[in-house]
């Protein structure tokens, strides 16, 4: 006797999918990104997890993950292992610099070995101290190590706003206010948006077939605003 199960389709997800990602990252079996709860209370007891989504193929997650989820059957748990060249790449020898101590004391900084600090846009890693010299790691924390991954794809995301936004938030860090007629999508705010609504414009065209679009705010008193092209 055949069971109902048997013949149900497994639903697999394609490049250019938008999908819901449940997963955990680890490192040498350290887990260094999650967003499981369970996972993610034992590195940060304080943390919430957020919803993952993402265009399959388009560099949302690490190169080597992003391969592996096209073809994949939607509810299924998968465990991978990314080498280091499809993660966070080599160690690069002329990433450790030598920086003068004053660098740190004139931003009131003291540093300290073993310590992570954000210096000019970047996170580097306090080796040593000696004298008025201090030996810095300027290589991502993971360069050079393999990624173990595990992963379930909860779903495929079919409506509309919910791509938009996992767009703004991993191309523009933030989400806007924003609209969506039929053929747009109109971002409303401070002219400095522009910029960006101009340089992803063509990939949002790509990826949800809309065009962007950008309407300046004006605030012209604490309760009142005016909106001009």
């Amino acid at each position: 006797m055949l069971f109902p199960w048997f013949y149900t389709k497994m639903e697999i997800v394609s490049k250019k999918d938008f999908i819901e990602l449940e997963f955990t990252g680890k490192a040498n079996g350290d887990i260094f990104d999650t967003n499981i709860l369970s996972d993610l209370i034992k590195i940060n007891p304080e943390a919430k997890p957020k919803k993952t989504i993402v265009c399959i193929g388009e560099g949302m997650v690490v190169s080597g993950l992003d391969k592996q989820l096209e073809g994949k059957e939607i509810g299924k748990e998968y465990s991978i292992t990314i080498p280091y060249k499809e993660g966070f790449g080599e160690r690069k020898k002329d990433l450790v610099k030598t920086i003068p101590l004053r660098v740190f004391t004139e931003q009131k900084v003291m540093p300290h070995p073993g310590e992570t600090l954000f210096l000019d846009n970047m996170v580097v890693k306090v080796i040593t101290i000696s004298g008025a010299r201090v030996i810095t790691d300027f290589n991502n924390p993971l360069a050079g190590k393999d990624l173990e991954y595990t992963f379930i794809i909860k779903r495929k995301v079919n409506d509309e706003k919910e791509k938009v936004e996992s767009l703004f938030d991993f191309f523009f860090r933030t989400i806007p206010d924003f609209d969506i007629n039929n053929d747009k999508i109109i971002v409303k705010g401070h002219k400095m948006l522009q910029y960006l609504v101009n340089n992803f414009s063509e990939t949002f065209k790509e990826l949800i077939g809309k065009n962007l679009e950008f309407i300046e705010e004006v605030k012209t008193s604490k309760n009142e605003q005016t909106t001009s092209e």
